[in-house]
């Protein structure tokens, strides 16, 4: 691969972006090259160019739409810009990376597919959990039919955040950061549930401000019906001195659970119980061929550089996105509503066009 081949991007909020060069395209420099840097605070753009040897350094988001030679922009703003830039992203001609939550309804996820596929660009949300080795060695056993059917999905999202993390003024609010716990953390959690056991069919939610002086929520249950008819269940809370996430899949075939570290629970090691001697055999054969990509962003960037060279689909979709998005809009009417949700939601639905509560 030469240099030439390489993707020029353009990483826009230097706070999650950070991390979009440590542990993403840093790792991998023969796909992509890091063009220029856009933060509202230049210090803090010209810390993080100096870190990663880049030259061209902006203030101003349009100033990126209008680079000639930037073929993609990373959006790593507060969510609440995420859908108008998102929407010039593509009216410039590029491809748009862009950080959960997506937007902030379904109406806007909706109006992106339509924007998408009139510009010829392809956009990409984050999902980066997805590909740790762990996750990927269970969608392996789920592919091989070795699973077999699903009996029950648990996730535990058990974090800590202090008034300090809220002192940053767009979070804990409505109005910028959209959401709470649900949206801001468990939301990947969440992914990756249906990553494995795929779509619900029905949750109840139930959320509560119990850690923090906060508008939105930091602890939460949910129950889900899956499509398949598995059942499964997930604990939130921002108030665990000891941070972990956990998932936990009972299947026909074996049991698959995840380490417990709080932020790459995805990772190594998982462990994988067969129901009998001879699944357990199958487990260990199918593990053995088991071809490691990269992990986390550099894992997420290195397939969609290759779903873009090879014109397949992305890593992860705008329809991952908006069942993110749908399942979102379902835990908050259903908090705020006290009853359980089916879906899909139609475009009828009360909170298709905004899911913050009344009144926000």
């Amino acid at each position: 691969m030469t240099t030439s081949d390489r993707l020029r991007v353009a990483v826009v909020g230097l706070g999650i972006g950070r991390s979009h060069l440590r542990r993403g395209y840093a790792q991998i420099t023969d796909r992509f090259e890091v063009a220029a840097l856009c933060d509202i605070d230049r210090e803090r753009a010209e810390d993080a160019a100096e870190e990663h040897g880049v030259s061209r350094i902006v203030t101003d988001f349009d100033e990126v739409c209008r680079m000639d030679d930037v073929d993609v922009v990373d959006i790593c703003t507060p969510p609440h810009l995420h859908f108008e830039q998102i929407l010039r992203v593509l009216d410039a001609g590029k491809h748009a990376i862009c950080e959960k939550p997506l937007v902030s309804s379904l109406r806007e996820v909706d109006e992106v597919e339509r924007a998408e596929a009139a510009s010829k660009r392809r956009v990409m949300p984050i999902f980066q959990y997805r590909f740790g080795h762990g996750m990927q060695k269970l969608k392996l056993l789920v592919a091989r039919g070795i699973t077999g059917q699903a009996y029950l999905g648990t996730v535990e999202t058990a974090w800590r955040r202090r008034p300090e993390y809220y002192a940053v003024p767009w979070r804990g609010k409505w109005a910028t950061e959209r959401g709470g716990a649900l949206l801001s953390h468990a939301i990947h959690n969440h992914d990756l549930l249906c990553y494995v056991l795929g779509a619900p069919r029905r949750l109840f939610a139930y959320t509560t401000t119990r850690v923090n002086d906060i508008e939105v929520e930091d602890c939460a249950a949910i129950a889900f019906e899956m499509a398949d008819g598995a059942a499964a269940s997930s604990g939130v809370t921002l108030g665990s001195p000891e941070e972990i996430s956990r998932h936990r899949f009972s299947f026909r075939g074996l049991v698959a659970e995840s380490n417990t570290r709080p932020y790459t629970d995805s990772g190594d090691p998982w462990t994988f119980v067969g129901d009998s001697p001879d699944v357990d055999a199958r487990i260990s054969a199918t593990l053995a061929e088991f071809q490691p990509l990269p992990e986390h962003y550099a894992g997420q960037f290195y397939r969609f550089y290759e779903a873009l060279r090879t014109g397949g689909e992305l890593p992860v979709t705008l329809s991952d996105a908006r069942r993110s998005i749908e399942m979102i809009t379902a835990m908050y009417y259903s908090s705020e509503t006290g009853q359980s949700v089916t879906f899909p939601l139609p475009s009828d639905h009360p909170r298709y066009t905004s899911w913050l509560p009344v009144g926000d």
